[in-house]
C-alpha cells in the first residue's frame, strides 16, 4: 500500500533503524503553529490507536523515536483492528512515520483502500537517555533522571531528548492541522502511548504533570470529535483486553 509522507519545513524523516537525531532541532511547522480554528464549529471524527506491540514493548524497554518494527503479536493485533472497523469507513488515514506505527496503519488501509499519510508530528516523545533502556535500567543508571520520570515533570528533556512541554505543544499543532484539513469528516490515526496521552489529557481537560491512572493498550480504538469548542472523547480502549492501569508504561 502506498505511503505519502507530508513533510511540512523543519521536520526531518528517520532513516533505518536509528533514532531521529535529537528534538531540540524539531521545529514546529509555520502553517500548523499558527493555525486558527474554523468559523463554524463543524466536528471532525478521529479515531486515534496506538500501534500493535513491539518485542521492546514486550521486553518493556523505551522506545521513544527509535524505529523498532512489529512482533508477531503486533501483527496479528493489527489485523485484528481492522477487523473490528469493517463496519466503519474513514476519508482518510495517517501514521506516524516510525515502523510500529505505519506497519499497523498499512493493515486498515489495505482494508479501506488508502494510502497512509504519513504526520511526523505523530511521532512519540524522544526519550534521550531513557531509549533502549527500561524503567528499572534508568533508575539505576540515571537516578536524577529517573525521578523526572516518576514526576513528569513537563520541563525536563531526558538530556538530549524532548520536554513533555514540547512534545505536548507537537502533538497538539499536528492534531489542530489534521482537523483543519478534514473538517466534518472521519479520520484514522495511528500513533504511539504518549500522543494518545497528550490528547487524552486535553479532551479531559488533565495537566500534563498528573499521573497517568488509565490504560493505553496497543490496538485498542479510541474515539475524539474536535469541533468548534474544543477536543471531546466519545470512546476510549474500545477492544482492549482485561488487564491493569499502567501508570507509568514504556513508550
Amino acid at each position: 500500500m502506498q505511503q505519502s509522507r507530508l513533510q511540512p519545513e523543519g521536520v526531518a524523516t528517520l532513516h533505518g533503524g536509528h533514532s531521529r537525531p535529537p528534538s531540540k532541532a524539531l521545529h514546529l511547522p509555520t502553517k500548523i503553529a499558527m493555525s486558527t480554528r474554523p468559523s463554524q464549529p463543524v466536528p471532525t471524527r478521529l479515531c486515534i490507536i496506538r500501534h500493535g506491540e513491539t518485542e521492546w514493548n514486550a521486553q518493556g524497554r523505551i522506545q521513544g523515536h527509535t524505529d523498532i518494527p512489529l512482533n508477531a503479536a503486533g501483527g496479528a493485533q493489527a489485523q485484528a483492528l481492522a477487523l473490528k472497523l469493517a463496519h466503519q469507513r474513514f476519508h482518510a488515514i495517517y501514521s506516524s512515520d516510525l515502523a510500529r506505527a505505519t506497519e499497523t496503519a498499512q493493515v486498515l488501509a489495505h482494508r479501506e483502500g488508502h494510502a497512509v499519510r504519513l504526520l511526523p508530528q505523530l511521532r512519540e516523545r524522544h526519550f534521550g537517555i531513557f531509549q533502549g533502556l527500561t524503567a528499572a535500567q534508568g533508575a539505576e543508571r540515571y537516578p536524577g533522571a529517573y525521578l523526572h520520570y516518576l514526576a513528569r515533570d513537563p520541563e525536563y528533556d531526558f538530556e538530549t531528548g524532548e520536554s513533555l512541554c514540547r512534545f505536548a505543544a507537537r502533538v497538539t499543532a499536528g492534531i489542530d492541522w489534521l482537523v483543519l484539513q478534514h473538517r466534518g469528516q472521519t479520520v484514522a490515526v495511528m500513533c504511539h502511548s504518549g500522543v494518545l496521552d497528550v490528547v487524552y489529557r486535553r479532551a479531559t481537560g488533565r495537566v500534563l504533570s498528573a499521573p497517568r491512572d488509565f490504560r493505553i493498550p496497543n490496538g485498542s480504538l479510541n474515539w475524539f470529535h474536535c469541533d468548534g469548542e474544543g477536543w471531546h472523547l466519545e470512546t476510549w480502549g474500545e477492544g482492549a483486553g482485561p488487564g491493569s492501569v499502567l501508570t507509568q508504561p514504556p513508550e
